[in-house]
């Protein structure tokens, strides 16, 4: 059995949270860049996980403040689907992943770090992309920092907006 370690995620679970949930406040800060947020659509938005278990970890993060999936409009949840399956394909063009690790953590027992404020995980895998440095040095080796990230991947979801705005 395969497992996904990130224990360089204590630092964000342990640590201090901001006042106000970020997933309601970040999308109206007009700092999308600063904020990496890639796309912003009626019901929901993408944003990168600045503490990422892999390499170009998105989230899709609706604007409806809600605790689960279950909790959402039927459009919002509609919405997010759409994102989730738009931003597997710009992650394909963009990296050629391997594979995908697609989730929603609910709750704090499930692991949610944001338990109050539902979103979809998208995480691009690489055969090989799991070693022994996570695990007993704490280190996780990221091949390209957040802002090229950023910068590779704006491009493909402002054409994204392009096409959403034609139909």
């Amino acid at each position: 059995m395969e497992r996904l370690w990130a224990p360089w995620r204590m630092t964000f679970i342990k640590g201090p949270k901001p006042s106000g949930c970020i997933f309601c406040v970040k999308p109206g800060e007009n700092n999308d860049a600063g904020n990496f947020i890639l796309y912003k659509g009626k019901k929901s938005f993408i944003i990168m996980n600045i503490y990422p278990y892999n390499h170009s970890h998105l989230m899709v993060c609706p604007y409806e403040h809600a605790a689960g999936i279950d909790l959402l409009s039927q459009d919002t949840a509609n919405a997010m689907m759409e994102d989730v399956q738009d931003t597997v394909r710009i992650l394909k063009e963009a990296f050629q992943p391997d594979g995908f690790n697609i989730g929603v953590n609910m709750g704090k027992a499930a692991g949610a770090g944001i338990e109050d404020h539902v979103h979809i995980h998208i995480v691009p895998r690489w055969a090989g992309d799991t070693n022994f440095m996570p695990l007993l040095a704490e280190v996780r080796a990221m091949p390209e920092h957040l802002e090229s990230t950023y910068e590779k991947l704006l491009p493909l979801f402002i054409t994204l907006h392009e096409k959403r705005e034609k139909r």
